[in-house]
């Protein structure tokens, strides 16, 4: 499995994410042109209430876990990457960053009152799975939100072929662990549509599912509760 492909072991996934994590800030600025803190933002917003108990997984460097922390929730963030919770941890010792497995998480049923990804449910093994993981640590009625780059709609396809399949990798190559931004492309391309993701999130366990497209179509926020 290469990066070339959009898949990768979760072994390669870690592996890649420890290699970017000491400029994974600054290409997120770069990729969204500066938006990725405000979609973040909005996700939190469209899940958690004050006082919540939260689950940002696959947290990496906690832009959404320090979201969900404004929007009023005691946050826990998990990533298994190392290097990434190492960053995250620098920015608040009020969140309680976990390193973990979202597709084996160490928390009891109905552990959390909302969940969110960020960015991070395209790198998963086994989607279905993570998914059916979230459900088990919501209480009924717990809200999920996902953030996710999907493949956009005309005309906004051509911009990201111009700036995801080209600008984004050119740039990378002068990078630590440039080849994860050639896996980035690749691995939004066999990411779900949102009408499947939709479908795949209400067949684990979350009624009623809706979803907004952002930044154009290339981003979708998914929000369902745990039924």
């Amino acid at each position: 499995m290469r990066a070339a492909t959009g898949t990768l072991s979760a072994d390669g996934v870690r592996s890649m994410f420890d290699r970017i994590a000491p400029v994974y800030d600054p290409m997120n600025q770069l990729m969204t042109v500066g938006l990725d803190r405000r979609w973040r933002r909005i996700t939190a917003e469209a899940v958690v209430k004050p006082g919540d108990r939260v689950l940002d997984a696959c947290c990496g460097t906690g832009d959404l876990a320090l979201a969900a922390q404004a929007a009023g929730g005691r946050v826990t963030g998990v990533d298994f990457s190392g290097r990434m919770l190492e960053r995250a941890r620098a920015k608040s010792d009020e969140i309680d960053w976990v390193q973990g497995d979202l597709l084996d998480l160490p928390f009891g049923d109905g552990a959390f009152d909302a969940a969110t990804v960020g960015f991070g449910a395209r790198n998963v093994e086994d989607l279905d799975r993570a998914l059916r993981e979230l459900r088990r640590v919501l209480t009924p009625g717990g809200r999920l939100g996902i953030l996710e780059i999907v493949t956009p709609r005309w005309p906004f396809s051509l911009f990201f072929r111009f700036w995801f399949d080209g600008l984004v990798p050119l740039a990378g190559r002068a990078l630590p662990g440039g080849s994860a931004y050639r896996y980035l492309p690749a691995s939004v391309r066999r990411f779900p549509e949102p009408a499947e993701l939709g479908d795949r999130v209400r067949a684990s366990g979350f009624e009623p599912v809706a979803h907004r497209l952002l930044g154009g179509s290339t981003v979708v926020l998914m929000v369902g509760d745990a039924a």
